[in-house]
């Protein structure tokens, strides 16, 4: 609670928490809790409309957490998270995403699009004691995935096969196959996650040097992402706010029902 409360403080959140309390009809909005990254307080947030529904879910990045991403990092396996963020609870009620985690990729990680240092934002549809206990040795993939997406297994150096690239306390990483194949550094792209054949995360996965370059921008998302009563969003978008120096994150677009 108390990181929830010090969070109202951080410049970065006055676009948020200036609109709590609106007129009738007018968005309200709802903070989840915040997390240091590298001397910047990120925080989870949603817009509702109504009582309950939920029309933006996200996070507020300060680029302070993205400038001071060191250089170099100890190799940890499996990898440790710089920040656990829970989302609002009317998030999680409304469309199944409850959990954040932020991973600092300061030299990439195969395959070769993306050796390049990044940040892996995990957007879960389970909660942090299903994430923790993910131990990748459920080798099932599921029967379908989004369309132009492919879930391979990963020749990892001293790690072995990773099957569906399968991280342990992360999960499956299902990846746009034009892009896993191209011989290009990828900027930013989203990422789909599953364990046990069910869809449990979306990803934005975004290179240091796209988001030092302070600009607005919109990853795609797959027609097909979801599945079972999850609703994923249709619409990404990262939002530049210069006044704060900071990110929102925000995903939209719930209106459309997982069918896969």
């Amino acid at each position: 609670m108390q990181r929830v409360l010090t969070a109202f403080s951080v410049p970065a959140l006055a676009i948020i928490v200036g609109g709590c309390v609106g007129a009738s009809g007018q968005p309200r909005h709802v903070q989840g809790s915040c997390g240091e990254v590298h001397g910047g307080q990120v925080c989870t947030f949603a817009t509702l409309t109504g009582r309950d529904d939920v029309v933006e879910v996200g996070a507020i990045v300060p680029l302070a957490a993205i400038e001071r991403a060191p250089a170099d990092a100890e190799m940890k396996w499996p990898p440790q998270a710089n920040a656990v963020l829970q989302l609002p609870a009317e998030a999680a009620a409304a469309t199944g995403l409850q959990l954040l985690t932020v991973f600092w990729e300061p030299h990439g990680h195969p395959p070769g699009p993306y050796m390049t240092p990044h940040f892996d934002f995990h957007f879960y549809n389970i909660p942090q004691t299903a994430v923790d206990a993910i131990d990748c040795k459920d080798l099932r993939k599921p029967a379908t995935l989004a369309p132009g997406y492919i879930l391979p297994d990963e020749d990892i150096p001293g790690l072995g096969k990773l099957v569906g690239i399968c991280v342990p306390t992360m999960g499956m990483h299902s990846l746009s196959e034009r892009e896993f194949t191209s011989t290009e550094t990828f900027s930013g792209t989203m990422v789909l996650g599953y364990y046990q054949e069910a869809p449990i995360f979306i990803e934005p996965m975004i290179a240091k040097a796209k988001l030092m370059e302070r600009k607005t921008f919109e990853l795609e998302i797959p027609a097909g992402a979801g599945g079972g009563t999850v609703k994923y969003p249709e619409r990404f978008r990262a939002e530049y706010d210069a006044g704060t120096d900071s990110y929102r994150f925000v995903f939209s677009g719930f209106a459309r029902a997982a069918t896969n």
